[in-house]
């Protein structure tokens, strides 16, 4: 075996030029998914205050915003929808004339080549905060898989690329799958959250999403942190029911979950680094404890190493921008 002196692992790492040339991993933006909060009414850009960069948007405030996403060359946006009406059913996640609805066309006739994804869940448009239909204080896993279905089905028809699942009922990939072939939408993806863990990372998006339960929490339904084996037996229960890409979220905090699942499934990867990473990094970045650039890039390159192939996160816009000044 060669050792030192001949052996000198640093010769590869003395210059910028010659790191780069053996660089192991690389994010590109084409690897990245931007979230959007949606809301109803007309002319709102809203910041949210703990996740600062970060905006609602009515409809109509759509256009300029998905038009720079496509300029950055960012390939898809995630979409959520704040209704002013919620109901115990949810109602306004189905509605044909939604708030996700509306956006959904207003964004493919302003940026035609930027994918439209839409985030399948019942928890921002429930007067009760839970993912699915409540009946004596507890979720009901089945009574719920079909609404998640009729809403898939709607963003379908109002032009939606890819439809993403995200409330941890067993069974939403099959019913989802089902119904959108039943009425012609065969050719459209799901991107599974296939292991979604009750987090606390969560807190901000639940501030901008309006979502946070009305009573009790989400437990009973998305996964237990500690587990790992179970995280690989919801992502196999999802493929054979039809996922086309499978999901981790959180992502900073679980990359061991996003190695395990890529040793072990040969579907594409996404993971999703939530809101509550983004704001560690916005409050410390303000504080001057952290360059920006430097944290974000190493954050994305340790999901990208742990074995994602997209990532889905709310710095998506920044580090585009950075790539596109480097080149």
């Amino acid at each position: 075996m060669i050792s030192f002196p001949q052996l000198r692992l640093r010769r590869l790492r003395r210059t910028e030029t010659i790191r780069t040339l053996v660089r192991e991993n690389r994010v590109d933006v084409s690897d990245l998914i931007y979230p959007m909060f949606v809301v109803e009414g007309r002319g709102v850009k809203q910041e949210v205050a703990s996740m600062p960069g970060i905006f609602r948007y009515s409809p109509d405030q759509l256009p300029p915003e998905v038009e720079e996403i496509a300029r950055l060359k960012i390939p898809a946006v995630l979409l959520f929808g704040i209704p002013q009406h919620k109901d115990e059913l949810g109602s306004s996640a189905y509605n044909p004339e939604g708030v996700v609805q509306q956006a959904i066309r207003i964004i493919k006739n302003s940026a035609p080549g930027l994918l439209v994804i839409t985030d399948v869940c019942l928890c921002e448009y429930t007067n009760h905060g839970h993912c699915g239909v409540v009946i004596n204080s507890q979720v009901d896993n089945d009574q719920t898989l079909a609404l998640l279905a009729k809403t898939a089905l709607s963003h379908a028809e109002a032009g939606a690329d890819i439809v993403a699942p995200s409330d941890m009922m067993d069974g939403r990939v099959q019913a989802i799958r089902q119904e959108l072939d039943k009425y012609g939408f065969a050719d459209i993806p799901i991107l599974s959250y296939a292991a979604k863990y009750a987090s606390a990372f969560y807190g901000p998006f639940r501030e901008a999403a309006e979502s946070a339960p009305q009573f009790g929490d989400r437990r009973s339904y998305q996964m237990d942190p500690p587990n790992v084996r179970e995280a690989l037996r919801e992502v196999e229960q999802d493929i054979a029911e039809g996922a086309d890409i499978i999901m981790i979220k959180p992502a900073l905090a679980y990359l061991d979950v996003i190695r395990q699942a890529r040793s072990t499934f040969n579907h594409p990867l996404a993971a999703y680094s939530v809101s509550g990473e983004y704001a560690m990094v916005k409050v410390a970045v303000h504080q001057g404890w952290f360059n920006e650039k430097q944290i974000v890039t190493e954050i994305l390159t340790a999901i990208k190493r742990a074995g994602a192939d997209i990532i889905v996160t709310y710095h998506a816009k920044e580090f585009a921008t950075w790539l596109a000044t480097e080149g």
